[in-house]
């Protein structure tokens, strides 16, 4: 993707969060009659930063554990933990978002932590299976030379295999980040602050200027997170591409 449409769709949202009645005229003709045109109930620059936060606060974790597990797996003594390791981050995805919420909120109450806990089960899987594949595709040769030139296993970890294995893992971040950033919107069921509510309001009100607003809001976000990590990776991959002796 060019760089000024992204560019674009950056000022677009910026000027949309702070100035949003400036984009009335465009929205009006979707909302009822007499009806607000711009989401009231809220600041949408701080539901929006509350959205990005869940995202964030389930994703830092989640990358972490799938990583150690990933790196785990591909030793020598954690080989044989691989089908179960494949089973546990699986586990996520075998259920809704709706359903982790649903049986949850029990024990975790209304509000953040439920949705924290769906977005943290589904982040798991992209993650482990992007570190596993990057380390299991590492040149034998350059480890080998790095195993000849005396190094420790903690220190192949780190200054050979990682850097190597660093872009794949983080287009397995993206694809995790991204599905987190829509998936997060669901816990505006359960009282977690976030651009869901918007798009709940606007379903229970029938008001569709709401449902836009909220649902390209997410979608222009999602483009640009995808956009970060689009630019993170080829860096990643030059700094990468020359591990440290």
């Amino acid at each position: 993707m060019k760089r000024w449409p992204v560019a674009v769709l950056l000022v677009l949202v910026l000027a949309f969060l702070i100035r949003p009645m400036l984009f009335a005229p465009l929205l009006a003709p979707l909302a009822p009659v007499g009806a607000p045109v711009i989401y009231d109930r809220a600041n949408l620059l701080s539901l929006t930063l509350a959205h990005l936060g869940l995202v964030a606060g389930a994703m830092v974790p989640a990358t972490l554990m799938a990583v150690a597990l990933g790196v785990f797996v591909q030793r020598p003594s954690g080989a044989a933990f691989l089908p179960l390791s494949r089973s546990l981050t699986g586990f996520g995805q075998t259920f809704p978002p709706v359903a982790v919420l649903a049986l949850t909120v029990p024990v975790l109450g209304f509000g953040t932590w439920p949705t924290l806990l769906a977005l943290f089960l589904y982040g798991l899987l992209p993650v482990f299976e992007n570190t596993v594949a990057a380390f299991q595709g590492l040149p034998p040769s350059v480890v080998e030379a790095a195993r000849g030139m005396g190094m420790t296993p903690r220190q192949r970890l780190w200054q050979v295999e990682l850097p190597l294995a660093l872009p794949l893992i983080l287009d397995g971040v993206r694809t995790a980040s991204v599905i987190s950033l829509s998936t997060a919107t669901i816990g505006s069921v359960v009282a977690a602050r976030g651009l869901g509510e918007v798009i709940i309001a606007g379903l229970t009100s029938q008001n569709l200027a709401f449902v836009a607003q909220g649902g390209l809001l997410v979608a222009a976000l999602a483009i640009l997170l995808a956009q970060v990590f689009s630019i993170a990776g080829p860096k990643a991959s030059r700094a990468g591409g020359t591990p440290r002796a």
